[in-house]
């Protein structure tokens, strides 16, 4: 069993959605959050609400105050805010710094190291709304993790303090990691939201009703099974079908087209791959997909054009005599 390291003091710089949540999670673990940064109202609100009588202060100081430096910030910001508080001695020797950066390991943290902390890197594979709702789901969540041999055990313990389980990744693995979490979450939320779009136009009342048991059944299978879980008519070679998809979209929610055809060519890819529609089913399947990509390319360059003005030519000036 992994030994907890409850004794740290801990600070947050960065109290968005994730660092919030992660502070009041160690906090009811016992440790103690002795301070926390945050510029905005949101974040302010936030500590409030998630971590009552933790004082706010700025990034530099919390720094100082703490044993574990939660470092949540924006990936852009990631590798600056690291420099700029390791050169002001707010990092210092034998502190504990964390980022919990999907993309980046350990590299963006190297000014850290070099000042003698010591360096994690440690992403919860999970999505935030920064409330108390939060907290119970981090049970069991993976953490994807980065650390030196010698951190192992901390990392590990970290992790377990906060009810989750890690899940190792090599340095150089860090961005597809987060490539695969980003196109499997982030895309998901925008497929799904076109597709309650979509029943909307058809005059749907609850469109979210209509969906969660289909959606819901259609994740577990797809966890399970992989692409043994396709269904719909791609994988059926309907050909027709999704040629009157293609047409309705085009017509009644142009702005959900270029999503179905992508996924509609991925999933073909995919069923062909795996011999569950034959090469010439395909074909034909890929033709109707090549021309409603040709057809929207076209209505894009007519919307886009805008006619030239032609310019007489300009007569000619009467010679003076």
């Amino acid at each position: 069993m992994t030994k907890s390291v409850a004794g740290l003091r801990v600070g947050v710089v960065g109290a968005g959605r994730v660092g919030a949540v992660l502070a009041a999670a160690l906090r009811a673990a016992g440790y103690d959050v002795v301070g926390a940064a945050g510029e905005s109202d949101a974040s302010r609100r936030r500590i409030a609400a998630l971590l009552p009588g933790v004082e706010v202060a700025k990034p530099s100081d919390v720094a100082r105050g703490c044993d574990l430096l939660l470092l949540t910030v924006p990936d852009d910001m990631l590798s600056n805010v690291v420099t700029m508080m390791s050169a002001s001695g707010a990092i210092h020797e034998g502190q504990v710094v964390a980022h919990t950066s999907g993309r980046h390991g350990l590299a963006v943290l190297e000014p850290a190291r070099a000042a003698g902390a010591r360096t994690i890197a440690l992403h919860p594979a999970m999505t935030f709304t920064g409330t108390e709702v939060d907290l119970p789901r981090l049970a069991g969540c993976v953490f994807g993790v980065t650390a030196a041999d010698e951190d192992r055990e901390l990392t590990e313990a970290l992790v377990a303090d906060l009810g989750g389980r890690p899940t190792w990744i090599r340095e150089e693995l860090r961005t597809l990691y987060h490539a695969g979490l980003a196109h499997g979450a982030n895309h998901l939320v925008t497929l799904v939201t076109e597709a309650m779009e979509i029943l909307s136009a058809t005059g749907t009342v609850d469109p979210a009703a209509t969906l969660r048991p289909l959606l819901t059944a259609a994740l577990d299978n797809a966890l399970e099974q992989g692409d043994a879980a396709l269904t719909g008519p791609i994988v059926r070679g309907d050909v027709e079908t999704v040629r009157a998809h293609l047409a309705d979209l085009a017509a009644k929610a142009p702005d959900t087209l270029p999503s179905y055809l992508a996924m509609a060519r991925a999933t073909l890819d995919r069923a062909v791959t795996d011999g569950r529609v034959l090469p010439i089913r395909a074909a034909k399947m890929l033709q109707v997909l090549e021309a409603a990509e040709s057809a929207q390319t076209s209505r894009r360059a007519g919307a886009n054009h805008v006619p030239s003005r032609r310019v007489p030519p300009a007569e000619s000036a009467p010679t003076r005599r």
